[in-house]
């Protein structure tokens, strides 16, 4: 049975499980006789456990098995949960996204053993198990456990009722010769296992590593397409015992029970196929010998060939009804083809009405489906927060700083290419408020605060972007302190520092390298980091910026587009070349006369209604060619970025327009203003400038 073909679904369900398991042991810490807890994250680790031992990671299999003999101990109300436990079970769950992590990237799950977590849980399985093993459920959860301290129910070696045919006997008689066992064993699965195929895939993969199976009953293949009831029978030829591979077999998850007993012939069969076995030899030239069991122990069985190496998984899981809704719409792009060209045989007239009527229902169709597929794409941002409890329950600890995350909004979602970038940034945010941001225990009571300290992560959609905000009921940024250490690194100047408002001196922080920590951490570094999440953030096509209030806390407000493929763009003129304006930072379009516009410190301003609002000459920036005669009036773009506003000039307006964003790779560096390409319906090619690049 080739497993190699499953390995993409196995990377998905075992990173859920593993967040699943993250999530469970955070409630169970804080709820520890939370039955429905405990009892979903069994299931968890359960199911976990099967998935490697299917796919034969053997390590990975290991640490699970004992990791869920803990669970199973919990669930029987021998072992309490203490933070002792939960710390060595997350330690287990960080070794086993290690491997996951190995197996992603070198397509194996490397060599460590991670002893010390193993001797770990089995100190605590000593400690919590006392007297109770010797019973069966030990025996299915503790391999260590003799199967022959369970009574065995003899009536069932339905082994014993398979006829053996003749070279089957050759076989057996030929393992007398060579002093080996031959052992009967029938398998019962539970009755509740979804997968039993594949159940009994493990259970002959493992009896496979101590012998040779020479028959099946059903067979191999009926057994792997399920076409079986719940328990199966075999024939092994091996150097062990029949309770060593009950043993083996008891190990496998959703195996109920497992009889075994040597299988011999009579010694008139044993005496009548021996000879008959040396008599086949002595006619062979080249004599075939039974494979010896010996060479098939663990660690030593062929290794499916890797022809590839896995990538990282970029998949979506997709509601059926979506794809239903995508269906239809192909469906109705090729009624669409097939009209347009049964036009090319009507008449003139008719050809031309028609024409007309067919492109409408076009684009439509079109419209329709571009909004279908961007549904499709479309991920909840929990699948990126979720991990972030666990992390700051870490950073609680090893910053000695009692805190809580709460979070809203996960149900909000983003295109699977921007949630695939944002975590990152998002992760060093939340690490900056518990670091920096959150002050200690002691100084929150000096204070007449909580001695607990609150994160917030919230989501929402607002228009056609998500606006995401880490904020923390701390300490506050200290715009005097940023405002010194700017002056002290030559920044700014003291008078520069003098007009500046407390937003722009806020803004110095998400400079390369300006950092006002009095110590480098391994935690988070405001400054050093702060340049790179909002690099990246801009990168997305987003912007970042940050709101405080000393003594009360801090704001980061990042606003994410919804997608970064297809876009509704103001197409404009400036100069003879066509420009993209993105649409979602517009407000309005202003004719303002040129008598209007000021000078305030050197830099042309209009009075909005009541606004001041800085003009930017987007000609001038793009080095296009100037009109001869100044015109009297202006068309001015009025952009929003955050709580800016400012007016971009163009000189004539073409419509709004969708248009498909397309990479111009490197051929222009170093040009923040230019975020993309489009191509038009005539075959031009006109760049989309980003316009927040300016305000």
């Amino acid at each position: 049975m080739d497993v190699s073909q499953y390995l993409e679904i196995f990377i998905e369900e075992t990173k859920e499980h593993l967040q699943n398991l993250n999530e469970q042991l955070l409630i169970l810490e804080k709820e520890p006789e939370n039955e429905g807890t405990i009892n979903e994250i069994f299931r968890a680790a359960h199911s976990l456990k099967g998935m490697a031992g299917t796919m034969g990671y053997k390590r990975m299999q290991r640490l699970t098995h004992d990791m869920e003999n803990v669970f199973s101990e919990v669930r029987g109300g021998k072992m309490k949960v203490t933070s002792q436990l939960v710390d060595i079970l997350f330690k287990g769950l960080d070794a086993l996204e290690t491997y996951l992590s190995n197996i992603q990237n070198e397509a194996n799950e490397g060599t460590e053993d991670y002893q010390d977590i193993l001797n770990a849980l089995d100190d605590f399985m000593k400690a919590g198990m006392g007297n109770a093993e010797g019973t069966k459920e030990a025996v299915a959860s503790n391999p260590k456990v003799s199967v022959q301290e369970v009574p065995v129910d003899h009536g069932k070696h339905k082994y014993l009722n398979i006829k053996i045919e003749e070279h089957e006997k050759k076989a057996i008689a030929k393992a007398g010769m060579l002093g080996l066992n031959v052992v009967g064993l029938t398998v019962y699965i539970q009755e509740y296992c979804v997968l039993k195929g594949a159940r009994a895939y493990m259970v002959n993969r493992s009896l496979e590593e101590h012998g040779e199976i020479i028959k099946l009953y059903p067979t191999a293949q009926d057994l792997e397409d399920e076409k079986y009831d719940f328990d199966y029978s075999a024939f092994i030829i091996t150097k062990e015992s029949p309770e060593k591979l009950s043993q083996l077999a008891m190990r496998v998850s959703e195996v109920k029970e497992v009889v075994a007993d040597y299988i011999k012939l009579s010694d008139a069969d044993q005496e009548a196929y021996t000879a008959a076995v040396k008599q086949d030899e002595a006619l062979q030239s080249q004599p075939k010998t039974v494979k010896d069991p010996g060479s098939l122990k663990a660690g030593n069985a062929p290794a499916a060939k890797q022809t590839t190496k896995p990538v990282a998984n970029r998949s979506v899981r997709v509601d059926i009804e979506k794809l239903d809704v995508l269906m239809n719409l192909v469906s109705e792009l090729i009624i669409a083809k097939n009209s347009l060209i049964s036009l090319g045989s009507d008449g003139e007239k008719q050809q031309e009405n028609g024409f007309h009527d067919q492109i409408e229902y076009l684009e439509r169709v079109t419209t329709n489906l571009h909004e279908s597929v961007m549904k499709v794409r479309m991920v909840p941002i929990e699948s990126v927060v979720n991990r972030f409890p666990r992390m700051i329950r870490d950073l609680s600890k090893k910053l000695n700083k009692d805190m809580e995350l709460f979070m809203t909004g996960e149900e909000t979602e983003l295109d699977r290419t921007v949630i695939d970038e944002i975590g990152d940034p998002l992760m060093h945010l939340l690490r900056n408020a518990a670091d920096h941001g959150l002050e200690s225990n002691e100084e929150r009571e000096r204070a007449g605060k909580n001695p607990v300290g609150s994160i917030f992560l919230d989501a929402y959609q607002d228009g056609n972007n998500v606006m995401i905000e880490v904020r923390d009921d701390g300490g506050g940024i200290n715009v005097e302190k940023i405002k010194k250490k700017a002056i002290e690194r030559g920044a700014i100047t003291e008078d520069a520092a003098q007009r500046m408002t407390d937003k722009d001196i806020i803004d110095i922080l998400f400079q390369p390298s300006f950092s006002t920590a009095e110590q480098v951490t391994d935690v988070s570094g405001r400054g050093v980091g702060l340049d790179v999440v909002k690099t990246k953030i801009e990168a997305l096509g987003g912007e970042i910026e940050a709101k405080t209030k000393l003594g009360e806390g801090s704001n980061f407000i990042i606003r994410l587009p919804l997608t970064l493929a297809i876009i509704q763009s103001l197409m404009v003129i400036i100069g003879s070349e066509k420009y993209a304006l993105p649409l979602g930072s517009i407000q309005t379009v202003e004719n303002v006369a040129t008598s209007e516009i000021k000078k305030v410190q050197g830099k042309e301003v209009i009075n909005l209604r009541g606004n001041v609002v800085p003009i930017v000459r987007l000609g001038n920036i793009l080095d296009c060619e100037e009109k001869e005669n100044a015109p009297d009036e202006l068309l001015v773009v009025i952009v929003k970025k955050g709580e800016k506003l400012a007016g971009m000039v163009v000189d004539e307006l073409i419509g709004q327009q969708e248009i498909v964003i397309k990479s111009i790779g490197k051929y222009i560096k170093n040009h923040k203003i230019v975020s993309g390409a489009t191509i038009l319906g005539n075959g031009e090619v006109a760049l989309i400038l980003d316009v927040n690049s300016l305000v």
